[in-house]
């Protein structure tokens, strides 16, 4: 049995890395405006991931074309102009011990003419792409040899930029991937056919990448262990393309899961961690070459796929994002105070899929680090000139990250919250099934607070009387209103015996529900309303199990146990789609999870009372319909709960005003008030 932990080294090819974590490939959208070079805000931002730990850093996103390219998104290394940006960088990572590759990467038919200087996709076929509505040009021989000359030069110029290796990205749909795809490779010359013949781009780039940086320059290859694409490549195929690999040469094999396009979640906050481990586990059983797994890993479960031998290292990317140490916490078996990745996308995968540089709502810091940043160390660490005593009001997130933060910089905090606990509309939140890891940066934040000796009372309501005292006597020196929001009351008529429950009620476990629920609103509340009820009743996973192994049921019918329960959900919206609030890359996998519950969907609908036993509404065509119900959950909106505010004003101008209790705010936005807010205390 093999004795390694997360924390053992491994020697990749040439290269001896200090431990077996790695730093995903990530598109941060942090480059300059023009062709992608190196910036300060990538130096800084690499600098103090480098500096917590991990053994490899890959940098994601190396363009290899000059003329199919984005210019913020991802790293040029097309050209030598690039080469003094990409030298600045792997000095900076190597003087923290941490080896670093560059990953090389074409994104053929996901590249979408409108952010490529209008430059169409290519493809080894013209099969039109889902993500781009483009349909992409179909290489020639010619246009291919081309491509494989610039994979080789981008090699050489990371190897005389200091990179340590490379990895080709050949995952996730990108153009080495749609070679090796049957759904997108339907050529009939020598790079198409069977999967020997989809790898022979795959062959041809490593061995020019050989010959141009040389056979002991470290190459890795990212792999997708399952397209989850009905027709694609599956587990077998990836094994296959993993042992040819290897007898290539190849000295690092990294694991992930499927395409953009798949319907299979891969990412979201739904999957749990380490599900996908078992592409890597059959990978690393047929290869002795160096295997890393990566997707939805956080560093327990990172920690665990080495230790159990299911992969040789870790690789992941968004827990870095939220917090840089991870992997020196890890190490000092310190989880606690790790700032925990959601798998929310809200400020990472979302911004990429719209363009935009890349955020946390985890660590209001990432990507800030060269702007905030003050002699290598976080802007907290700034001690205040003369500390005061703050009052905050609220342990939701915004009350919480400021409370956090102007503790770190010596101000003596106090909170005081309404309810019984902490987290304020997160813990709703987190209430659906699959959106339970929003509780991980509850507890985060609370524990933190605590270690840094904020005092909470809970159960605890302000009012104008005491909070005049405190000021006036000197127990505090400000006040924080972190208030949040209250759902907004009925907008329609109602009868005078209709009984008519708030989601939040729902979501907290404080309102019970009959048979027939109708929710009247399709945000985002009235969405997690709905899967929060269609879960009561279903199977639980250890339910599923038993009766799956015993072949108690047919496939089938526990399919329908799991996800239908024995409750019939409608959820009216006025407008013309639910959801419309909800992050790009979580709404489908929710929406997915309506459709599966049963739940019934009426858009474009009003409604124009509650009665007694139901609602009244209009359709979309304007006719009238009654529709019965046992119980009216309203999802209508919130409005910011601040009349403290006016009060305080009557005797203070000590009062900032924080997250939903300042207007509409999500979580992100609360976190990222709370943070700035405590910063820019005198």
């Amino acid at each position: 049995m093999k004795n390694q932990t997360l924390f053992s080294p491994i020697r990749i090819g040439s290269l001896t890395l200090k431990n077996r974590a790695v730093m995903a490939p990530m598109e941060l959208g942090f480059c300059n405006e023009t062709k992608g070079l190196i910036n300060q805000q990538m130096i800084e931002f690499f600098r103090l991931r480098a500096k917590g730990g991990p053994g490899l850093i890959i940098v994601g996103g190396g363009q290899i074309d000059p003329v199919n390219y984005t210019d913020r998104d991802m790293v040029c290394v097309s050209d030598d102009s690039a080469m003094k940006g990409l030298k600045q960088l792997t000095d900076t990572i190597h003087e923290e011990d941490c080896g670093v590759f560059l990953q090389l990467m074409h994104s053929g038919r996901y590249a979408p003419s409108s952010l490529y200087h209008g430059v169409g996709p290519v493809a080894p076929s013209p099969v039109p792409s889902r993500l781009t509505g483009e349909t992409p040009h179909e290489l020639s021989p010619d246009e291919i040899r081309r491509l494989i000359g610039l994979y080789a030069a981008a090699s050489l110029r990371a190897k005389n930029c200091g990179f340590d290796g490379i990895e080709l990205c050949a995952n996730s749909g990108y153009l080495i991937g749609e070679f090796l795809s049957p759904l997108t490779n339907q050529r009939t010359d020598r790079y198409g056919g069977d999967l020997s013949g989809r790898m022979t781009f795959l062959r041809e780039i490593i061995a020019a990448v050989q010959a141009a940086a040389g056979s002991d320059f470290p190459l890795g290859v990212r792999i997708g262990g399952n397209d989850f694409m009905a027709g694609g490549n599956q587990l077998d195929d990836a094994v296959y393309i993993a042992k040819e690999l290897e007898k290539l040469g190849v000295s690092l094999i990294s694991v992930t899961g499927g395409w953009h396009e798949t319907s299979v979640p891969q990412v979201t906050m739904d999957v749990p961690p380490g599900t996908f481990s078992y592409l890597g586990a059959a990978i690393h059983q047929a290869v002795s070459v160096p295997v890393a797994m990566s997707n939805r890993l956080d560093m327990k479960t990172a920690q665990q796929l080495v230790e159990e031998d299911i992969a040789d290292l870790a690789a992941m990317a968004r827990p870095f994002l939220a917090d840089p140490s991870c992997v020196r916490k890890a190490e000092n078996g310190d989880f606690d105070s790790i700032r925990p990745c959601l798998g929310c996308n809200q400020g990472c995968l979302d911004n990429i899929m719209r363009h935009r540089p890349v955020k946390c709502l985890a660590n209001p810091l990432a990507g800030r680090e060269a702007e905030l940043m003050k002699n290598g160390l976080p802007p907290e660490r700034g001690q205040a000139a003369a500390p005061q005593r703050l009052l905050v009001i609220g342990a939701g997130p915004a009350g919480m990250e400021f409370a956090l933060t102007a503790a770190k910089r010596g101000y003596k905090v106090a909170v005081w919250e309404a309810g019984k606990e902490a987290g304020g509309q997160l813990n709703l939140a987190a209430a659906p099934p699959g959106r339970q890891d929003f509780k991980k940066l509850v507890h985060y934040l609370y524990q933190s607070c605590l270690d840094q000796g904020v005092q909470f009372c809970f159960e605890t309501k302000a009012e104008k009387k005491t909070l005049a005292r405190q000021l006036k006597t000197g127990a505090f020196d400000r006040v924080i209103l972190a208030t949040g929001a209250r759902p907004i009351q009925p907008p329609f008529p109602q009868d005078p015996e209709a009984d008519i429950l708030q989601a939040w009620d729902v979501l907290a476990g404080k309102a019970r529900t009959g048979k027939t629920v109708l929710i009247i609103g399709g945000g985002a509340v009235g969405v997690e309303t709905a899967l929060y009820l269609s879960q009561i009743g279903t199977l639980t996973p250890r339910q599923l199990a038993f009766l799956f192994l015993n072949k108690a049921e047919s496939e089938d019918r526990l399919r329908k146990l799991l996800t239908q329960g024995n409750k019939q959900i409608i959820l009216v919206e006025m407008e013309h789609k639910i959801g419309k609030d909800i992050g790009i890359t979580s709404r489908w996998g929710m929406l997915s999870r309506l459709k599966q519950a049963g739940v019934r969907i009426l858009t474009d609908t009003r409604v124009t009372r509650v009665t007694s036993h139901g609602a009244d509404l209009t359709l979309p065509d304007g006719s009238a319909q009654h529709i019965d119900a046992e119980t009216i959950v309203l999802a209508a909106g919130s409005r910011p709960h601040s009349h403290l505010l006016k009060e305080l004003e009557e005797f203070s101008d000590r009062v900032t005003v924080l997250g939903d209790a300042g207007g509409p705010a999500k979580a992100m936005d609360a976190v990222f008030q709370g943070y700035e807010a405590a910063l820019a205390l005198d």
